[in-house]
């Protein structure tokens, strides 16, 4: 249960009935204050309301009491229902929400007002309804209105690096602060985070892809929008969407004129604007670094103000700051999306471990904030009918990541086909990272570095020579179960040039899978690598298990579809010839 503002009743109502038969003043202190009280029910009815809130609006107490907010309150306040909803659901309050009501010299004129909306919730801790709390604001300091307004934006529109979810943040926050009807509809390039539009010509004659990108209304499932999110949206030609496209500069039409040439040529269009009851438009450019994302459209319904001036340069300066974060999304999704390009791209196909040595392997790239790293896996055949087995990991993520990831496998292949063991091949390595790094910044730099397990098999001894540089350990699980992790010389990260490596040698029996993995599978933000090795061992305890399922099953189990760092496993499983026997042309053995 929320807990309310400091001096604010919990539930009005109670303090209305404890001043029962205890004097005038504490009821008073709510009939009669000079501050706007009114209460509502769950179900959003009118219950009470005190003498103050009529000189506000004009709403005389019969026309309120059993009303919805619709009909009970004035001006544009009329489409906070949809707010007074969301305080019922989440106890968290509104405050300080301007509206204007018409002020009594004409419609012309009005009187700034303020709305803070709190949940009321009984001493068992249900909820009752809602209070409105309403003060005059009108001639305030609307620089600072203002400036609240846009810290607010800031910290609800571009919480994530999604196109998609910022348009949708975009159109929340502005319904029904500024509208009761907002879409915003972006190029099909931005969603896809490719170059956004150059400017388009006045005629509209080449007009490209639209899509829903956010959707937001003050009436449930938004019947006001001919599309949904995701659909692509019809741009009618010559009108004032195509207008503020060509001109990128914002329209507003305060009272919408239903005869206009653009509309007599969209049926559909007219009949919603009839049905619903749409009378005021505005229509701003999306513009971020000089060229247009797309178009916000703010409609106004059931409040029967029109839009003017003021709200449009409060529309503006909402749109403006969505933009820099619609662009930074688009940006991020096209680097994302190159990077795995080029990730998949340098990674192998299919792995293959002989006939001596079934191999699988799966590589599951991180889908939250972090983006593509540099996950690497190979296996490399040697000659003799021994099998290199590879799992690297480049520091950092994105593109330049994924870069160096390709450069450290390259020089992995060269360095196997040159025999070495592993313990030299990971020293030749580390040299390569220091001087990757050398070129990129100018002088060796210890963040950018990698981790990286070498592992040589050998079916005719069945020993498997392994070295790591920072590395996790492999896990081994063994024909008839259990799973261990061998004891192995643990070399530091490449890169850093700084202690020799060492190679350590492991036997595994016939039937015995080797399981070599990045980091990202055993560690995550909410438990220790102990724990991660442990939940490893015991997803990994299935001795009977194709080793296709296993290998899905255990990703499944410790990371789910969207990990939170790049994941690579590689499974390996000895059969082939009995120990001793030659398996084909060998090299001399690796000193």
């Amino acid at each position: 249960m929320e807990t309310p503002p400091t001096g604010t009743p919990k539930d009005l109502e109670e303090v209305l009935q404890s001043t029962a038969g205890h004097g005038e003043p504490a009821s008073a202190l709510l009939t009669h204050s000079s501050i706007g009280l009114a209460l509502f029910d769950a179900a959003l009815h009118c219950t009470w309301v005190n003498d103050a809130l009529e000189q506000y609006d004009a709403v005389p107490r019969h026309k309120r009491l059993g009303r919805r907010p619709e009909t009970a309150l004035a001006g544009s306040v009329a489409s906070y229902a949809a707010v007074m909803r969301q305080v019922l659901a989440t106890g968290t309050p509104v405050i300080g929400r301007q509206y204007r009501v018409p002020a009594a010299d004409g419609v012309e004129h009005h009187r700034t007002l303020s709305l803070s909306c709190l949940r009321l919730d009984d001493t068992d801790g249900r909820t009752t309804g809602v209070a409105l709390v309403v003060v005059e604001v009108t001639g305030g300091h609307p620089a600072a209105d203002r400036l609240s307004l846009l810290s607010e934006a800031d910290a609800r529109i571009g919480t994530t690096l999604d196109v998609t979810r910022t348009a949708g943040e975009l159109a929340a926050f502005t319904v029904p602060l500024l509208a009761d009807f907002v879409t915003v509809d972006l190029a099909d390039t931005v969603r896809l985070g490719e170059e956004p539009l150059a400017r388009l010509c006045a005629d509209g004659e080449y007009m490209p892809v639209f899509r829903r990108a956010g959707l937001a209304s003050i009436h449930p499932g938004a019947p006001e929008s001919l599309f949904g999110v995701g659909d692509v949206v019809y741009v009618p030609p010559l009108s004032a969407l195509t207008q503020v496209l060509s001109s990128e500069r914002s329209y507003l039409e305060p009272v919408l004129d239903r005869r206009s040439t653009w509309l007599t040529n969209d049926p559909a269009r007219v009949r919603t604007i009839r049905e619903r009851g749409i009378h005021s438009l505005m229509v701003v450019p999306i513009r971020a670094r000089g060229v247009i994302l797309g178009v916000t459209v703010f409609v106004r319904t059931d409040n029967r103000a029109p839009f003017d001036p003021q709200d449009l340069l409060i529309a503006e300066e909402l749109v403006a700051r969505a933009a820099l974060s619609l662009d930074n999304a688009r940006r991020y999704t096209h680097e994302r999306a190159t990077a795995l390009a080029l990730q998949r791209g340098l990674l192998p196909r299919a792995v293959s471990g002989g006939p001596d040595l079934e191999v699988v392997s799966r590589s599951r790239p991180a889908d939250l904030e972090d983006g593509v790293g540099g996950d690497w896996h190979d296996v490399i055949p040697l000659n003799g009918g021994r099998v290199a087995l590879v799992v690297g990991d480049v520091t950092g993520h994105g593109i330049n990541a994924a870069a160096t990831m390709g450069r450290l496998r390259t020089a992995v292949h060269t360095l196997a086909d040159l025999d070495l063991p592993p313990h030299r091949l990971m020293a030749h390595l580390d040299q390569a990272v220091i001087r990757i790094a050398e070129e990129e910044i100018g002088s060796p730099d210890p963040s950018a570095g990698a981790t990286c397990l070498y592992a040589v098999y050998d079916p005719a001894t069945r020993r498997c020579t392994v070295a790591r540089a920072g590395h996790p350990p492999p896990a081994i699980l063994h024909p008839g179960g259990g799973v261990t992790f061998p004891r192995l010389p643990n070399g530091t990260p490449l890169g850093l040039g700084v202690l020799p490596y060492r190679s350590a040698e492991v036997e595994l029996a016939e039937g015995s899978t080797i399981a070599l993995y990045t980091d990202g599978l055993i560690e995550d933000r909410h438990h220790d690598i102990d724990t991660g090795i442990e939940r490893l061992r015991t997803a990994l305890d299935h001795p009977g298990r194709p080793l296709d399922m296993l290998c899905s099953e255990v990703l499944d189990t410790l990371t789910g579809q969207a990990p939170t760092d790049d994941v690579t496993l590689l499974l390996a499983r000895t059969s082939g010839p009995e120990p001793g026997v030659a398996a084909g042309t060998r090299r001399p053995a690796l000193r």
